[in-house]
């Protein structure tokens, strides 16, 4: 199943939920995202079973990566039992968190079959870090968590860290030596223009090509090749053994061709594009008897007409295009 430009459905983003307990300046700022935001209704929110359902659907049409997102999935109540439900389709199966509560559930997750992990640190200074996030929490939180997965048997976590300019890059070093050497892996992710609640500016990305020249000034890069079709990192390892690093530039260098993912949100809205904002509603169908079959249709038709690739026509006149927020969506 190809869209109408040949690209291949291969990975899936599921939200299982719109709830966070950050409310990071690029994501889910506190003075839009306060007490009186009207999150989704638990009778809104697709069931372990619904997910389940069409997840397994969707691996019936190409899906081989499932990602768990947010909001922050873990504080979504029993989140292991979804998690065995899902290991059962066969395919890679990860979960992108930041990691405050992964202390308390690394074991659990990894028992139900969780395979790989993704945590989210912008900053190692906890001043930064709560500038950042808006949080009482701190980044020993987010290590403290990291440590506890190691220890339940996750390798090869991957560190996310977005960085922005005036807010964190003086930090990418500090970032590169915690984990330089270990079996996790960096990652730097450009500050992106998702939604209309962050802010964004195009002088505050800081370029990939940038966060590569700082880091190989101090340590010798290499550049590895990519693992699959639709790798959105550049990877790159370090010439005396001491692990790799990745960059994701989809302001500076989009990647939208090779771009093979769809997500569904927390609500049973099917995204073809992380800067969508049309969306197949899945959930009204799903509820009402739709048929496997009849499911399967409808998101082969969307599929099919997908054409977008908006980091690579991103401009001023796309500026103002309906977006919907990142913590909606599942990032």
């Amino acid at each position: 199943m190809v869209d109408r430009f040949g690209r291949r459905l291969a990975d899936l983003r599921v939200s299982v939920t719109d709830r966070c307990n950050f409310r990071c300046t690029y994501c889910m700022p506190r003075e839009l995202f306060g007490a009186a935001h009207p999150f989704l209704e638990r009778s809104l929110i697709l069931s372990f079973e619904e997910i389940e359902r069409l997840t397994g659907l969707l691996v019936g049409l190409g899906v081989r990566k499932i990602r768990l997102t947010g909001g922050e999935p873990l504080l979504r109540r029993d989140l292991p039992e979804l998690i065995r439900r899902l290991a059962k389709l066969g395919c890679d199966l990860a979960l992108t968190t930041n990691g405050t509560l992964l202390r308390d559930q690394a074991a659990a997750l990894y028992a139900a079959g969780l395979e790989r992990l993704t945590v989210s640190l912008d900053s190692l200074d906890p001043a930064t870090f709560r500038k950042i996030n808006d949080t009482a929490s701190g980044p020993q939180e987010v290590l403290a968590g990291i440590a506890a997965a190691q220890r339940a048997g996750f390798e090869r976590i991957k560190i996310n860290a977005v960085i922005r300019r005036g807010v964190n890059e003086d930090g990418i070093l500090d970032l590169v030596e915690q984990f330089r050497g270990s079996s996790s892996i960096l990652r730097f992710i450009e500050f992106m223009d998702v939604g209309h609640t962050n802010g964004w500016r195009l002088a505050e990305v800081v370029s990939a090509a940038e966060i590569l020249a700082t880091i190989a000034a101090r340590h010798p890069l290499e550049p590895v090749s990519a693992s699959y079709r639709g790798e959105v990192a550049k990877r790159y390892r370090f010439r005396d053994g001491g692990g790799e690093i990745g960059l994701i530039a989809s302001v500076s260098q989009p990647f939208c061709g090779d771009c093979t993912r769809l997500r569904l949100s927390a609500d049973g809205k099917l995204f073809t594009c992380l800067f969508g904002e049309l969306a197949l509603d899945l959930r009204a169908p799903l509820r009402s008897g739709a048929t496997d079959v009849l499911l399967q249709e409808m998101i082969r038709r969307r599929w099919q007409a997908r054409d977008d690739r908006y980091s690579e026509i991103r401009s001023a006149a796309t500026a103002a295009l309906p977006r919907s927020e990142m913590s909606y969506i599942g990032g």
